[in-house]
């Protein structure tokens, strides 16, 4: 069989045919590389017009990086997709959907792991860079601690959560709650972990893609 083998030219074509294929006239030059790792974490150009932001959380998200930010993710799969070698500072990623009181929190508060995870999200909080690729109930979650004044405010969110039920809805709830803390989301029902490894990825590597 005849295909091409090379890593680098690999790399190099797709980002060659991405770079035909998408228009990013509408984005802020500041994402055009996170938009452009997004569509090739997925081969869909088509997701651009449903990217929605607020602020610059691409500048945010690595300045807090490069100070040695936390990176709070709601599933093991977004934590297996950052690359840790483009991490700035040796920068934790914090998962805490497996940890031992989880199951107790989501049974007490009648919730899902994924959204009793996010409360133990709040010692990292703090200028924390928070990629969601997963469950909506963890970005329902996440907006319902932040409406507490005296949560700690992450420096950024990258939310990507996936599916049918609560993805869409989440999603808007982010748009809606004018949080004042830049973030970038996808519209609609497409997201997953993909999106928000390839996010972080593309923030720690800045101008080094």
């Amino acid at each position: 069989m005849s295909y091409l083998k090379d890593p680098d030219a690999i790399y190099a074509a797709s980002f060659a045919a991405i770079a035909k294929a998408v228009n990013l006239d509408d984005v802020p030059k500041p994402l055009h590389a996170i938009a452009t790792r997004l569509v090739h974490s997925c081969g869909m150009p088509e997701i651009l017009p449903n990217l929605h932001w607020a602020g610059d959380p691409v500048s945010s998200a690595r300045e807090a990086l490069q100070s040695g930010a936390s990176i709070p993710v709601d599933a093991s799969m977004v934590a297996a997709g950052i690359t840790e070698r483009f991490l700035p500072a040796k920068n934790d990623v914090v998962c805490t959907l497996n940890a031992s009181d989880t199951r107790e929190i989501a049974q007490q508060n009648s919730t899902t792991r994924s959204a009793a995870a996010v409360d133990l999200w709040l010692p990292h909080l703090a200028g924390a860079v928070i990629a969601i690729g997963n469950a909506p109930t963890a970005l329902f979650r996440l907006l319902e601690l932040l409406q507490d004044p005296t949560t700690p405010r992450p420096a950024a969110i990258f939310a990507f959560p996936v599916g049918f039920v609560g993805a869409p809805e989440s999603k808007e709830a982010l748009i809606d709650a004018a949080l004042n803390i830049p973030y970038l989301t996808l519209r609609g029902r497409q997201g997953g972990s993909a999106f928000a490894a390839a996010a972080i990825n593309a923030v720690a590597l800045g101008d080094n893609q």
